[in-house]
């Protein structure tokens, strides 16, 4: 388990420890220290302490990758968590291959799909419809920009690596008005790190997701669609409450996009249908295992993680359908995401009304030390994003 970042309450990679865990695959990972969720869990055989920020030398995280296969002592298979880690393996793999396992790929295309700006630029090459979009080059232009555009827009950091190193927002923001949009803006420096994208209104979208494994060849060998309740933040964030629903259409859309951009490997897709014009529209590309993955099982037991492990180690994916109506829950954020919810009138047609299963992100009887470090840790991080959001309301407030 490759990450880049400090972000230890990261409920992926402990669903991936448990998922090739509980088979009997010896997991490794790296973590921030030895109590974190994941260097907890039962079903890990060893991890490597390295408190890694993003803004590392490329040639130093490489290099710590390297000393980390020596002494696993034998090829293992390289899951990233984040996009960093993504485009590290891409960018460096004549320099990995050996030591580790992972699907070959275009050098540059984690990174460009990673991007912002680059994913933008594939989906208008590609014909996937995608949200209208502006990548400003100045102050000036966002002025511009500012003068005529319909409000609210979203705003996003652009690059991987750049919104560890220096941040335009904390994640996706939506912003109200023109004078909240300025004066964000002052603090972007002469070249904004950002994407300004249209907002599809919640009230008329329902938002999407799609996990699959694809091979060498971009064909999918395990392929999973689903409708996301609620995220946090809300309509902005990770995954909090979330089920399987079968979208052969959304399916066909993604298979055919990543056919035609040849890529290889896990991905995460996040899609936003807009009922006002019936189309899916591509939010987000992550090239690389999403938080949410375990959500996703078929009847033959097979996720992406496990579909990934079995074809890089030259065995068959079994095939079998996705188990529709199976439920993913993020116990830590899905309560308050509730709450919020309730208060915002957004609503999913799509979503069952009764579960088939499911499946917790952090709790498990088999492998309890996780969940119980996951809430002596979530207090602090938890009242200071609280803290971050009320600033943040107050400062929009005072704008208006």
């Amino acid at each position: 388990m490759v990450k880049i970042g400090d972000y230890p309450l990261h409920h992926g990679g402990v669903g991936a420890i448990r998922s090739l865990g509980r088979l009997g695959v010896p997991m490794y990972a790296i973590t921030e220290d030895h109590w974190t969720p994941a260097a907890v869990s039962r079903y890990l055989r060893g991890r490597f302490v390295w408190r890694t920020t993003g803004t590392e030398r490329a040639e130093e995280l490489v290099e710590g990758l390297l000393r980390i296969g020596e002494r696993i002592g034998r090829p293992a298979v390289l899951v990233p968590t984040d996009e960093e880690a993504a485009v590290l393996i891409a960018e460096h793999a004549q320099a990995l291959t050996g030591s580790f396992l992972f699907p070959p790929v275009e050098r540059e295309l984690p990174r460009r799909l990673a991007s912002k700006q680059g994913l933008h630029e594939l989906c208008v090459e590609h014909g996937v419809p995608s949200p209208h979009a502006l990548f400003p080059g100045s102050y000036a232009e966002i002025e511009e920009y500012a003068a005529r555009a319909r409000f609210p827009v979203v705003a996003k950091n652009r690059e991987a690596f750049e919104r560890r190193r220096k941040p335009a927002v904390h994640g996706t923001t939506r912003i109200g008005g023109p004078r909240e949009l300025l004066a964000l803006a002052r603090g972007w420096g002469p070249e904004p790190g950002v994407i300004l994208q249209e907002y599809l209104p919640r009230e008329h979208a329902e938002d999407w997701i799609v996990h699959a494994y694809f091979d060498a060849q971009s064909t999918p060998l395990a392929l999973f669609t689903g409708v996301k309740v609620r995220s946090w933040p809300p309509h902005a964030g990770m995954t909090a409450h979330a089920y399987i629903v079968d979208n052969p259409e959304l399916a066909d859309m993604s298979a055919q996009f990543i056919k035609q951009i040849g890529f290889s490997g896990i991905v995460d897709l996040d899609w936003r249908f807009d009922r006002r014009d019936g189309r899916y529209k591509l939010l987000d590309f992550n090239p690389r295992m999403g938080a949410q993955f375990r959500l996703f099982e078929s009847g033959a037991g097979v996720d992406v993680v496990r579909a990934q492990h079995l074809d890089l180690t030259g065995r068959e994916v079994p095939e079998g359908e996705q188990l529709s109506g199976r439920r993913f829950v993020v116990e830590n954020i899905d309560l308050p995401a509730l709450a919020a919810y309730r208060r915002s009138g957004y609503t999913t047609p799509h979503a069952p009304a009764r579960a088939s299963g499911t499946e917790l992100a952090w709790f498990a009887r088999d492998d309890l030390k996780p969940f119980f470090t996951m809430l002596a840790r979530f207090v602090r991080p938890g009242v200071r994003h609280l803290w971050q959001l009320w600033r943040s309301r107050r400062a929009a407030a005072v704008v208006e």
